[in-house]
């Protein structure tokens, strides 16, 4: 399959996730891996990335941010969406199962996107999977239940504490890291969250692979707009292990992305 050429595909399932979350599936089926994204494309308006929630069929979870998603929001059963993917580097799971075998993912403000595919992907494996939700409020927690449902242990944070543990993200995983034992951790979410996970886990000399975002044209690497200090999120990530270095001057462009990737932390959109 030709990955560089847009596939059209239409819309088959609708579900709000939250007041400006919504969840669509389409009637296209792709071979790829967990943590990979596609570029979604409305002909005449733009074409953005989104991390992939299942590829077969491929479902999208998209916050309302800016003009595209606002447009895609707009789209109802039947109509067009074109899907071009799946690109970029991905989640690869230990080597080797351990009995009673755990690993621990933890999503930031709207990154759980491609860690439920990556879920259900170890759960099948025969993995325990324990996912951190961290959002602002109560209002913000989505994929709570779907996690649930495909038989992952979820644990929630919030930073007002309106529902489950008082604090961010990083706070439950150090506490669930002094409770068990676990192979190795997965994490997406916004850069000050992935910089603070890198560093817990490095102080535990635990592997773990981060999941970053930045604007993207194309892609698959040919256009630089993603690219920072020869590291390109699109193609030399947007997945990446902690023992790989990244140029330093990559960092402050993570947060500053809008109707991107996937659903993490929206800015409005100028």
């Amino acid at each position: 399959m030709n990955t560089s050429l847009p596939q059209v595909a239409h819309v088959v399932g609708i579900t709000d996730e939250s007041s400006r979350v919504r969840t669509l599936v389409l009637d296209l089926h792709l071979q790829a891996e967990p943590g990979q994204f596609i570029m979604a494309w409305l002909p005449g308006l733009d074409e953005k990335p989104f991390s992939l929630v299942r590829a077969a069929p491929v479902t999208l979870t998209i916050a309302q941010v800016g003009p595209f998603s606002s447009a895609v929001h707009a789209l109802d059963s039947g109509d067009h969406l074109w899907i071009r993917g799946p690109l970029g580097a991905f989640f690869q799971l230990p080597a080797a199962l351990p009995p009673a075998g755990a690993l621990l993912l933890v999503g930031g403000g709207y990154g759980v996107a491609p860690l439920h595919f990556l879920g259900e992907r170890a759960l099948s494996a025969g993995w325990k999977v324990t996912m951190i939700i961290g959002a602002k409020t109560a209002e913000d927690v989505i994929f709570a239940e779907r996690f649930q449902e495909i038989g992952a242990r979820v644990a929630i944070s919030t930073d007002d504490g309106s529902l489950g543990q008082r604090g961010v993200a990083t706070d439950t995983a150090r506490r669930l890291l002094d409770q068990g034992v676990y192979q190795a951790l997965y994490a997406c979410g916004p850069e000050p969250m992935l910089q603070a996970v890198e560093t817990l886990v490095k102080s535990r000399h635990l592997p773990a692979q981060l999941s970053y975002e930045r604007t993207m044209r194309c892609g698959f690497g040919i256009c630089g707009s993603c690219a920072r200090g020869g590291w390109r999120v699109c193609k030399d990530g947007p997945v990446k292990s902690v023992e790989q270095q990244i140029p330093a001057t990559l960092q402050p462009a993570l947060a500053n992305t809008q109707d991107n990737l996937s659903i993490r932390e929206p800015i409005d959109e100028t």
